[in-house]
């Protein structure tokens, strides 16, 4: 075969080789973003879930697909604006912000993980940390931590527990209450339990239990049952409440994770802040 020939074959199949790749990296990052807008969209649809967690996913899955159906447009795009000095600034300052977004994801899911695996001592005051109430009954995230509590109060039938949380729009009693009502159904002694029924918020929830806490004399070690995503923030709270925090983390739907987890990014950031 002439020499020329080879090459020009040997440039071919690079050529092909090249081709193949960019097909399948666009159907990665489309598959990839169909399926983080569809999971997101889950808890829209069938929960009427709308937070900035969702928002945010679907922005950023949304990205994720359209580059890939785009990719020669957005290339084409992005090299023209790299060639001119204002466009390399501004494109310069987007990847420096996305390497420090993309850090601050990692740090704060790595504290998260690491939060919800900090076992309670022995002797600890159980918190359980209210959640929407649906008329009278528990919302999904409330029955997941109560459940939770269930488990870990039965295998320390000595434990008590503070029910943490006061009565918001549409519901027709406090999230402490609902809570009391499910744990009695299900063995649980109501001498082990006490009502706090004011709380609004994780951080009324921690200082009115914290108050319940030093008007019983109980220990100031607790064990904080909650989504495993609200672990950190809730024991970031509880510090600052002068508590010494440990967790009972309560499994979360997959279908509601991705909404919570991101939203629970937003409010882990504030509280670093603020």
């Amino acid at each position: 075969m002439p020499k020329n020939k080879g090459n020009q074959t040997i440039h071919k199949k690079k050529i092909h080789n090249k081709k193949a790749a960019r097909v399948c990296l666009r159907l990665f990052l489309v598959g990839i973003g169909g399926l983080g807008l569809l999971w997101l969209m889950v808890p829209v649809i069938v929960g009427r879930i709308v937070n900035i967690g969702t928002v945010t996913g679907i922005l950023i899955f949304g990205m994720v697909a359209g580059y890939g159906l785009f990719m020669g447009w957005c290339n084409r795009v992005l090299e023209n604006l790299w060639k001119k000095k204002a466009g390399k600034i501004i494109l310069s300052i987007l990847m420096g912000i996305a390497c420090i977004i993309l850090a601050l994801v990692i740090i704060l899911t790595t504290n998260m993980i690491i939060a919800a695996g900090r076992k309670p001592e022995e002797n600890a005051t159980v918190i359980i940390l209210g959640c929407r109430v649906y008329g009278e009954y528990a919302s999904l995230s409330l029955l997941e931590r109560l459940q939770a509590a269930e488990e870990y109060l039965k295998e320390h039938p000595e434990a008590v527990c503070i029910l943490s949380g006061g009565q918001g729009p549409g519901e027709d009693i406090s999230e402490a209450e609902c809570m009391y009502r499910y744990l009695t159904e299900q063995g649980i002694s109501p001498e082990q339990l006490y009502l706090e029924d004011k709380s609004t918020s994780t951080r009324e929830n921690m200082a009115f239990s914290k108050t319940i806490i030093e008007e019983q004399g109980f220990s100031t070690k607790v064990a904080i049952v909650t989504n495993e995503y609200h672990e950190y923030r809730a024991s970031i709270i509880a510090r600052n409440q002068g508590l010494e925090p440990a967790s009972v983390p309560a499994s979360t739907a997959v279908w509601l994770f991705p909404a919570y987890y991101v939203r629970e990014l937003y409010g882990i950031l504030y509280e670093w802040v603020f």
